[in-house]
């Protein structure tokens, strides 16, 4: 259904003329529906939401508070300053009649706008891949994607609608690369299992199974008139196939090291491939002769991608070592080296006129380079992970990317939309947590800074910088007047915890004495103290006012990072990668209890429950939350899914619902803490989530951007239905 509609929007978009009024609305909408389609498709009733949160945020007045203004100003007026048609309007109508006329109507508030606004580069998000998308590639009439992934499937999705059409299964470990060949019929792809598969794209058959690389298959690709298939793998060769008969018809040996990519020449006579670590070389190879014609150098690590210029006399490619390099494919010359990247390339492509060129990168952006000049034309942000893999439509019109954050994102290469920047962090959100009194919520992020927030407006309040590593932890004072922050990194430049106060946004104390990054900070019930966990297997407490060390617990066997005072402040709760849970004396510091249960796994955070019967732990693979016996250390029952750890503990002593936010699928769901009855649910995943205490609100880390969501509508009618 939801699919028919975007279909009925492309062909109304379409017949539409672009100065008809109610285009621009119209083009909004169905860029909004794109991006959470497959979500929508999952949950029906979710459509109102998504489009809620998407649109309202994109013209609403209350949008001017979260958006950095430039420097001289806006060039043009931003769309909640304009004078037109306001998307906002539309929203609040078809909320009010949704709270009038549905009763027990409820949904999910986002309190921030969305990472990225409507009305920017990005057309559509298709999701379905459980793992990393590791490839992706368009076939040649531009009317479908082919996809692979960590999951071992190829997946082949409309390019029109964005429905996924089928699911290609036989690979048995991930799927690193797949293309459709020239002719549109048939798909290659390559795996870990070691092995080159050919299915046909109608049916989605497959035909073949090419055996022989010793390791995975990190490389495939066709010949212009599909007869012959190139493979690169971790084996080091370069393998060539009849595409018909599955033969091997030469074994290109050259490269020391694993081989990340291979590519044809437009006429089929030259073979291109990048060599990995160590290597780091592209080769040029005759494909009727296996003979290699030369070796291209310049590149300081592996080279991850590699691709003919679309007239066959320019290489393009793409390094970890950050840059993109173009080359003479005659002369075997650097013509010139694109620096912009903040991470490793992964992904190089000529778009089909051969005048632009598109790159990938571990930035989470692709970036758009004129291949004549150089110059960067434009950045592409939106993917919440590494982008893999980039790929241009046959029109030259669209790109296409593939995440490590399991999506595919279509992008319009002709948008240069100048895109409000969100106030917030830039880099990783590792932790979050509220206020006492649900006032305010405080997160810590990779970027060195501890970030303030107003909890109902979801505004940024303070930026508290100090750190001198990514902030891996915060946690605020019973009081709310303070927070205390833990931070490290393997480069152990500040492996501290720092207690700041709210008010003045001032540094009070570092405390100092941990020798590896810290991984959890607590307040006691009472604020006098502050206990944290690192991975130097200590567990220490501090006098949060004059930031002397009190003590020093000592026990575990490995990093610890999880750790909670009991709400008593009698006792301290320590889960480690020694897989134990540890109860501790918070006055005199004595061990007075150990819990081992491998099952547990390698524990990442602990709570108690607030009369202190339950203890609550969750493991590093975020696959469930254990509830033990706080006495005897049973386990008195394990909840699938990932959690709050807190809200969990909060809700196993009470008798009516309360609400808590699950990780469930590439979603976030929120359940009865009770009986685990899901009343409503998000995307995407939300990590790093924290429960408010009026147990309607959550926030949490969806990359570098802090998600605060509110549950709307009749929490009573949830409680009692």
């Amino acid at each position: 259904m939801i699919f028919d509609l975007v279909k009925d929007f492309a062909f109304v978009l379409n017949a539409m003329p672009e100065s008809h009024p109610r285009r621009r609305i119209l083009k909004l909408l169905d860029e909004a529906i794109r991006r959470d389609i497959h979500f929508i498709n999952r949950h029906p009733t979710t459509l109102f939401q998504c489009t809620w949160n998407t649109c309202w945020w994109y013209d609403c007045p209350d949008a001017a508070g979260h958006y950095v203004e430039p420097e001289g100003g806006w060039k043009e007026p931003p769309p909640w300053e304009q004078r037109r048609g306001k998307l906002f309007k539309m929203l609040a109508a078809w909320r009010s009649q949704k709270e009038r006329g549905d009763h027990g109507f409820f949904w999910l508030r986002a309190l921030r706008p969305p990472p990225l606004p409507l009305d920017s580069a990005q057309r559509a998000v298709l999701r379905g891949h459980e793992e990393s998308v590791t490839s992706v590639a368009y076939s040649p009439d531009g009317r479908c994607i082919v996809s692979g992934a960590g999951d071992k499937t190829v997946r082949v999705w409309d390019v029109n609608s964005g429905a996924m059409l089928a699911v290609l299964l036989g690979h048995t470990r991930t799927t690193f690369s797949a293309a459709f060949s020239s002719d549109g019929r048939r798909i290659v792809s390559g795996s870990g299992d070691h092995t080159v598969r050919v299915w046909d794209a109608n049916s989605g058959a497959m035909l073949a199974v090419f055996r022989g690389h010793e390791g995975d298959v990190l490389s495939v690709n066709w010949s212009s008139d599909a007869t012959r298939i190139v493979s690169g793998s971790d084996d080091k060769t370069v393998r060539v196939w009849d595409a018909n008969s599955g033969a091997m018809s030469a074994i290109l040996h050259g490269h020391s090291a694993n081989v990340c990519s291979v590519s044809f020449s437009p006429d089929g006579q030259r073979i291109l491939s990048g060599g990995g670590y160590g290597d780091n070389a592209i080769r040029i190879w005759d494909t009727d002769s296996g003979a290699e014609l030369a070796v291209l150098r310049g590149h300081e690590r592996d080279v991850t991608s590699v691709s003919y210029s679309p007239d066959g006399r320019r290489i393009v490619s793409g390094s970890w070592d950050g840059t993109v390099r173009v080359w003479d494919a005659n002369r075997s010359a650097m013509l010139a080296v694109l620096h912009g990247h903040s991470g490793k390339v992964t992904s190089v492509s000529f778009s089909p006129d051969g005048r632009r060129i598109v790159s990938g990168s571990w930035d989470d952006t692709l970036r758009v380079w004129d291949a004549e000049s150089g110059t960067e034309m434009a950045v592409l942000g939106g993917h919440e992970a590494f982008v893999t893999s980039v790929s241009w439509s046959p029109d030259g019109c669209q790109i296409l990317s593939g995440s490590w954050d399991k999506t595919i994102r279509v992008w319009d290469a002709e948008q240069r939309n100048v895109v409000p920047v969100l106030r917030g962090h830039k880099s990783l959100v590792s932790s979050v947590g509220y206020s006492a009194d649900d006032q305010r919520v405080v997160s810590g992020s990779h970027d060195r800074t501890v970030r303030i927030w107003d909890a109902h407006t979801g505004v940024e309040l303070d930026v508290l910088c100090g750190h001198g590593d990514p902030v891996l932890c915060v946690s605020c004072s019973p009081d709310g007047r303070q927070i205390a922050s833990g931070s490290g990194s393997y480069r152990r430049v500040d492996n501290t915890v720092r207690v700041w106060d709210v008010e003045k946004c001032a540094e009070v104390t570092i405390l100092r004495g941990h020798e590896e990054q810290v991984n959890s900070v607590d307040w006691s019930p009472d604020g006098t103290r502050v206990v944290s966990a690192s991975d130097d297997n200590t567990v220490r407490v501090w006098d949060a006012n004059s930031g002397a060390m009190l003590a020093v617990l000592r026990g575990h066997s490995a990093k610890v990072t999880g750790v909670s005072f009991s709400p008593d402040g009698r006792r301290i709760l320590s889960g480690s990668w020694d897989y134990t849970l540890r109860v501790w004396s918070a006055e005199s510091g004595a061990e007075l209890k150990v819990i081992r249960w491998k099952q547990v796994g390698l524990v990442d955070s602990v709570s108690y429950s607030p009369d202190c019967r339950r203890l609550c732990s969750t493991s590093t693979d975020k696959s469930a939350v254990w509830v033990w016996d706080a006495s005897s250390g049973e386990c008195l029952d394990v909840i699938e899914r990932a959690a709050d750890v807190a809200a969990i503990a909060a809700g196993v002593t009470k008798q009516e619902d309360s609400w808590c936010a699950l990780d469930c699928e590439n979603e976030t769901q929120v359940v009865s803490s009770v009986d685990q009855q899901m009343v409503a649910s998000f995307i995407p995943t939300i990590h790093s989530i924290t429960t408010a205490r009026s147990g309607c609100a959550w926030a949490g880390g969806v990359a570098n951007h802090l998600c605060l969501l509110q549950l709307e509508g009749d929490t009573n009618v949830l409680t009692h239905s």
